[in-house]
């Protein structure tokens, strides 16, 4: 990497891991309860306008959730340094540890905690018929890495930012092509049936496409200096949570009657996303102390293997199951219980800080 690349990486990483958590995200689970409220009683008081919003489809793709996708995850693109993969060499076992937990333990122990738990232990308080777009639901929300929120859980750790920003960029360039086979595959070997090129068309619409208008935007904005990227990023930075909480709205009007029906299915569903959540952080954190990284870099390499692009999950939900789909639901309670359970995650890891130096340097 040249000196240059390596400076713009270094103020990208600084600025990104010096933004103080905001108001929406610390707050993200009230936002979503209160979503959750909000969705189900509009939902009952003017059905027929939600039924309108979800007839709004050109080939299978709902337009108005489609540009709310974008709204959402392409300001959370703009902050990837694709630049920053030069640094990758830096802390090739940290990022090795990512990489082993983000895509080769991560989706397969979703996929058999789903089996387990959705399948079996919880399927008689569960719809029969709602079981595999569950299952389906949790896989999607396992094969998307955090691209985001983990800048703020790397800050709140003392993350190394070069290292934060490094794995995530290396992590969005291997969803890009590996997103889609891993959903088929793990799809297929929980024998639920997906079209190829329904999946397909969702990773072009909200992988490729938002990458592609997010590393332009973020070009032309950082061609104006930090101080302007930096504002422009605080301008975006609403209007992401904003989409993502009018997608929520729209999607408990959908999901209403299944919910008054079963209140308990949220609480069922969150089961196994807080096993993963806890395990994958878990295994990260340990296997960095195993190889002997710093503390700043299995903070962030532990961080990123327990939340999601939660985001991405619910947009192909929606779009290969439809917002009335389980799919769609399992996604979602992802984004509830997403801040709390991370803010415990960032507590111990901070807790642990002697017990892991003691271990990685012995």
């Amino acid at each position: 990497m040249s000196v240059q690349c390596e400076v713009t990486a270094k103020r990208a990483a600084g600025s990104v891991a010096a933004a103080p958590m905001s108001v929406f995200e610390r707050y993200l689970t009230v936002w979503v309860f209160l979503c959750i409220v909000a969705g189900i009683a509009l939902g009952q008081l003017a059905p027929g306008v939600f039924q309108a919003v979800g007839r709004m489809e050109v080939a299978q793709v709902n337009l108005p959730v489609g540009l709310l996708i974008w709204v959402m995850v392409i300001p959370m693109l703009v902050k990837v340094d694709f630049g920053a993969l030069g640094q990758v060499r830096q802390h090739l076992r940290g990022i090795g540890v990512t990489l082993f937990v983000n895509w080769l333990v991560k989706p397969f122990s979703m996929a058999f905690l789903g089996w387990l738990f959705i399948r079996h232990l919880f399927a008689d308080w569960l719809p029969a018929d709602q079981l595999d777009s569950y299952v389906a639901g949790l896989i999607l929300l396992a094969a998307a890495p955090c691209t985001a929120m983990v800048f703020v859980w790397s800050r709140l750790t003392g993350g190394d930012p070069l290292f934060t920003l490094s794995q995530v960029a290396l992590n969005d360039a291997i969803m890009v092509v590996a997103f889609a086979p891993l959903v088929g595959l793990l799809l297929g070997l929980s024998a639920i049936v997906v079209p190829w090129a329904t999946l397909v068309t969702s990773v072009v619409l909200y992988i490729v496409i938002p990458v592609v208008l997010a590393q332009w935007l973020r070009k032309a904005l950082l061609q104006k200096g930090q101080a302007a990227f930096d504002a422009a990023m605080a301008r975006l930075g609403p209007w992401s949570m904003a989409a993502l909480l009018v997608t929520l709205v729209l999607l408990f009007a959908f999901q209403g009657e299944a919910i008054l029906a079963q209140p308990l299915v949220i609480a069922l569903l969150a089961v196994p996303i807080l096993i993963q959540v806890l395990f994958n952080s878990g295994l990260a954190y340990w296997l960095n102390r195993a190889v002997g990284e710093k503390h700043s870099v299995a903070c962030p390499s532990a961080l990123i293997g327990a939340s999601n692009f939660f985001e991405l999950a619910v947009a192909a939900a929606i779009s290969l199951f439809g917002f009335n789909s389980g799919a769609a639901l399992a996604t979602v309670v992802g984004v509830l219980i997403e801040v709390p359970v991370m803010l415990l995650v960032v507590r111990v890891v901070n807790q642990s800080k002697g017990w892991y130096e003691r271990g990685a340097q012995a």
